[in-house]
């Protein structure tokens, strides 16, 4: 048996086998040459992003408070509670692309990528705790109706919705990751509270009826809870190091017998994703040709790039039976 592994050390693969490896490029598990350039700079212009918009939510937030106690609505406190919780949120997501940016270490070889993953599994789960507060206080508000004044409420939910627009274009239009995607659903989460204040403070301005306020407040608590549990099922996929979306390994098995020449069987694969960018696989190949076991495994690393956009790959080459079953036995 050949162990052929990514980088110039032994490695462990996802089945807990350890192999000598060697070196087939000079590049680390960030990225390649003048894209890792790239892709640190991307993501430096994305947390400057973040934390615009994090200061600008932080500031308004305190004006919100105060226009919901004024005026008693709560669409606005509800709102305030979320711009709360984006406020903290936006300023973890702000610090976790910041720790993405550090190197590999001995103790975590594959970076701090996943750290933003993981905040953005967090912000998920707290989208769901805002929304469930937001109709909580609602019902409340249904069983024991109180006066808004409509005035003030539209002023600071006009307001609102100019700042959140504002936080919106500042973080929209650059590199989409799981971290920034959690960091825009707030926003979103947070234009969608304005604006039903601002719905809310036109009809009991013109009709009187406070109802409306809690009404639209539930509304915008299930638009929430449909955005977060899209991203927590997304950053969880990825947390439970599940294969990425539409990447199927025994697709991928069958994918690299048909396109390399000498490759007998494809087995043991297993893939899964650092970050939604970055996908890794693990795979034993059983060959026919032991002398062009090297040209092999490039012609193997080369495929799963380019067909399956995976650039961190550990081949285990076979000549007869699998390892596994030969230890097994």
């Amino acid at each position: 048996m050949t162990g052929h592994d990514h980088d110039d050390h032994s490695h462990h693969d996802h089945d807990g086998h350890s192999h000598a490896g060697h070196s087939d490029a000079d590049h680390d598990h960030h990225g390649h040459g003048s894209g890792q350039g790239a892709h640190n700079h991307a993501a430096h212009a994305s947390r400057t992003r973040l934390g615009w918009a994090a200061g600008i939510t932080a500031v308004f937030l305190l004006v919100e408070i105060a226009g919901g106690l004024i005026s008693g609505s709560l669409a606005l406190l509800a709102d305030a509670g979320h711009m709360f919780t984006d406020a903290g949120g936006l300023a973890l997501a702000w610090f976790a692309a910041g720790l993405a940016l550090r190197p590999a270490d001995r103790l975590r070889s594959y970076g701090f990528d996943r750290f933003a993953v993981l905040v953005a599994f967090g912000n998920g789960l707290s989208l769901f705790g805002i929304a469930g507060l937001i109709i909580f206080e609602a019902v409340q508000r249904l069983m024991l109706p109180t006066e808004v004044m409509g005035l003030p409420m539209l002023v600071i939910a006009a307001a609102g919705l100019v700042v959140n627009i504002i936080a919106f274009f500042i973080l929209h239009g650059g590199p989409t990751s799981l971290n920034m995607r959690g960091a825009v659903l707030h926003v979103l989460g947070d234009m969608l509270g304005s604006a039903a204040a601002i719905v809310a403070a036109l009809v009991i301005l013109a009709t009187g009826w406070s109802m409306i306020d809690p009404i639209l407040s539930v509304l915008v608590a299930v638009l929430i809870l449909r955005s977060a549990w899209g991203l927590v099922r997304d950053s969880g996929q990825i947390l439970l190091e599940a294969a990425p979306a539409n990447l199927d390994s025994k697709a991928l098995a069958a994918d690299l017998m048909a396109h390399i020449e000498g490759v007998r069987d494809v087995h043991h694969v297993h893939v899964w994703s650092i970050t939604e960018e970055r996908r890794m696989a693990t795979l034993h190949a059983r060959i026919v040709d032991a002398a062009r076991a090297d040209e092999i495994v490039l012609a193997i690393k080369m495929r799963l790039l380019e067909a399956f956009g995976i650039d961190h790959a550990t081949v285990e080459v076979e000549l007869s039976g699998c390892s596994d079953k030969l230890k097994a036995a």
